[in-house]
């Protein structure tokens, strides 16, 4: 295998690299095409199939993918290693998360980092929990804080680290003379005939919801749509259905309208992580970020 066959390297002083990726040549079907041929050829094997529903890796694929993930792995390493070599511990690490995700951990810690580690510049941006691990892959940015959710990469993929950071509960907000309203805790199995709000498909917060209703017996009838939480709070205070929300997407929010109960047995819960490629957790600008990430999360 030969190294052109690798993207290009970013700098070891800035792990994601600040030029917006292009489509060009080097990624255009046809050169693609041709290293893959010249890929099978050096190996010997045919390494994907193709049909009229598209392409598809053939076994042989499936372990020379394997190998090149622990290979990538690799690199990632020895960019870190060379960066703490040369002292590298200014520049710019790029971090996706979610709106309350980045109250909740990556303000702090971007507080934290302008006292401990003024060399090491944070940017921020906001991405919903399904999209920022893409962004970490496509080498867009450099760490995700992220949200499980079904589909997700598992915490054993070859390609990421996962750094666990906290988990938190959805309560149950009902308008005000709901009929659950003056009960203590709420059950899911009471709210089966209710109209719904909640974010779209695609969140993350969409399929807790969805899947916390399913193991409570029953599809919740989503009439109202948003992935703002202020929008579905507003909603519900104006009696037009019931919500299931992040306890920490509810503070400092005006909940005139509404009440906000606990779910009766087990709550429904969203556990949030951070995540880089695998190999450059140990990166001396990443590294800092991680541990202050962890700090921020810790109650």
């Amino acid at each position: 295998m030969t190294w052109s066959s690798w993207p290009a390297r970013t700098p070891a002083s800035s792990p994601a690299s600040n030029t917006p990726r292009t489509t060009s040549a080097p990624w255009s079907p046809w050169p693609v095409s041709q290293q893959l041929a010249a890929l099978e050829q050096e190996t010997g094997h045919r390494l994907v199939e193709r049909s009229a529903k598209g392409v598809r890796l053939t076994p042989a694929g499936e372990i020379l993918l394997g190998h090149t993930n622990v290979v990538r792995a690799q690199l990632e390493r020895a960019e870190a290693e060379l960066a703490a070599y040369s002292s590298g511990e200014a520049g710019t690490v790029t971090v996706a998360a979610f709106a309350t995700g980045i109250a909740q951990v990556v303000a702090p810690a971007v507080a934290h980092l302008a006292r401990t580690a003024p060399g090491i510049r944070i940017r921020v941006q906001d991405a919903e929990g399904d999209a920022s691990l893409p962004m970490v892959l496509d080498r867009q940015v450099d760490v995700a804080v992220a949200v499980e959710y079904r589909g997700a990469p598992p915490a054993d993929d070859p390609r990421l680290s996962h750094v666990p950071l906290y988990a938190e509960p959805f309560d149950a907000v009902v308008p005000l003379h709901h009929r659950l309203a003056e009960l203590p805790e709420v059950s899911l199995a009471e709210l089966a005939k209710d109209v719904w709000i909640g974010p779209y498909p695609g969140n993350p917060c969409h399929d807790v919801v969805v899947l916390a209703c399913e193991n409570a017996g029953f599809q919740p009838r989503l009439e109202h749509s948003s992935d703002d939480f202020r929008a579905v709070v507003a909603l519900a205070s104006a009696d037009a259905g019931v919500a299931l929300v992040p306890r920490s997407a509810l503070r400092g929010m005006d909940l005139t309208g509404v009440v906000v109960r606990p779910v009766d047995g087990d709550a429904p819960t969203r556990r949030v992580f951070a995540a880089v490629r695998r190999g450059a957790e140990g990166h001396p600008l990443i590294r800092p970020v991680l541990e202050a990430l962890g700090e921020a999360a810790r109650p």
